[in-house]
């Protein structure tokens, strides 16, 4: 692709977003919030609007028409997000709230069939608090232990720590596939490999690779993949728990209710099968077809086209913010996706990201849901400028001349 192509493609892009048409504080909005969510391409809007509008029906068990046509958009998008993982079957494909849902469901399902006392856990030190305290939770639920692979001072982990972690008694690994606090992106496929020749189930928060990242679930070999629609130009309120199936029949139901049977006496009840056995009631429908409609247009545009802009973006910020006095970036591992965290030397994360929104510069501070990594770092915080396809290398010049000002009015 010439220059001048890819730079028409993405105005194409950008032009696809209509809020990025509006003003903040009397400034054009900078949107460097995307590993909180992203922003919606004008298709998903769409979307949501024509289920509404048009067939806005419960599905899978009406025979009138506007249920088998709410029935259909839904189970195609089922099969979109299917072909967005490569999994092997639509069925292993578990529609939830999202990726936190989908961890507890795991946490909750997985460990009642396969969790007994004295069995351990382990987790890495970068996790989101939802990869945390699920796992904490069942642990004091099973009696079982909860072990932390650290990362170094890049924010990488070790393969070899891995291996001295795991005994006879590990039975699952959860780990995320990339940092939202660091950006780093682990060896998931090594990690699972590691697993794998001791026996050991793997699940894996694909939050925030989803967005960024090529996700094969059969290459990669995961037992378990979570991610969550609003992170990848979709929705909010849905996620996808994928897992293979010979695990997820093996799993009892999470949540009981319609849908999830297949017969029910008050002597006893029956359960359905995949996926259903894991969808107990009325589906946010509207939110999934249109999660559906995210995952075709990402296809559409192209994951290599989106991660080789994201690189180039986390490139030159990284560069261009270097330059800043008192700058320090946290999470420099040689792997990394759109994200930069970043602290200045003196200054509090809240009072610069305060300054910036004043210039319509729309950044995350904060722990950002990971305490722990504070912690390792000894920081309060940190300010966190993440990238999505729609973002331009003029917008960083933005916000480097943002934090120019911040600093010298803080300073």
């Amino acid at each position: 692709m010439t220059t001048v192509e890819n730079t028409l493609l993405h105005t194409d892009i950008r032009n696809q977003f209509p809020i990025l048409n509006r003003k903040v504080n009397g400034q054009p909005l900078v949107y460097l919030d995307n590993g909180a969510t992203v922003q919606k391409p004008q298709v998903v809007i769409d979307a949501l609007e024509r289920y509404y509008s048009h067939y806005n029906s419960n599905i899978h068990r009406g025979v009138h028409h506007l249920s088998q046509e709410a029935t259909a958009a839904f189970e195609e998008a089922r099969v979109s997000l299917q072909k967005f993982i490569n999994a092997k079957h639509s069925h292993e494909v578990i529609l939830t709230s999202g990726t936190t849902q989908s961890i507890n469901l795991v946490a909750y399902s997985f460990g009642k069939a396969f969790i007994n006392e004295g069995d351990e856990i382990i987790v890495s030190g970068m996790e989101h608090h939802s990869n945390i305290v699920p796992w904490q939770i069942m642990c004091e639920d099973r009696g079982a232990t909860l072990k932390v692979l650290h990362f170094d001072d890049n924010g990488d982990v070790s393969l070899d720590d891995l291996k001295s972690l795991i005994t006879n008694k590990t039975k699952l690994i959860s780990i995320a596939h990339i940092s939202n606090s660091l950006g780093t992106i682990n060896p998931v496929k090594e990690i699972i490999a590691l697993a794998h020749q001791n026996g050991v189930k793997v699940m894996i928060d694909g939050a925030q690779a989803a967005p960024h990242a090529h996700i094969d679930v059969q290459d990669l070999d995961a037992d378990f993949y979570a991610f969550s629609g609003h992170k990848m130009y979709g929705p909010t309120g849905v996620g996808v728990l994928y897992g293979k199936e010979s695990l997820l029949n093996a799993m009892p139901p999470y949540l009981g209710g319609g849908e999830m049977i297949a017969t029910v006496s008050f002597e006893k009840t029956t359960y359905n099968t995949l996926p259903h056995k894991f969808e107990a009631g009325t589906p946010n429908i509207a939110d999934v077809i249109a999660f559906g409609t995210a995952a075709e247009w990402m296809l559409e545009i192209g994951r290599d086209y989106i991660q080789a802009h994201e690189a180039k973006l986390l490139a030159y910020a990284t560069e261009k913010l270097s330059t800043l006095p008192g700058f320090k970036a946290i999470g420099t591992a040689k792997q990394k996706a759109g994200v930069l965290s970043f602290v200045i030397e003196g200054l509090h994360p809240y009072d610069l990201g305060t300054i910036l929104d004043q210039q319509g510069i729309a950044v995350r501070t904060g722990h950002h849901c990971t305490q722990p990594v504070m912690e390792r770092f000894c920081i309060p915080g940190t300010v966190r400028a993440s990238f999505a396809v729609y973002n331009t290398i003029e917008e960083i010049d933005t916000l480097y001349n943002g934090l120019v000002k911040a600093v010298k009015l803080l300073s």
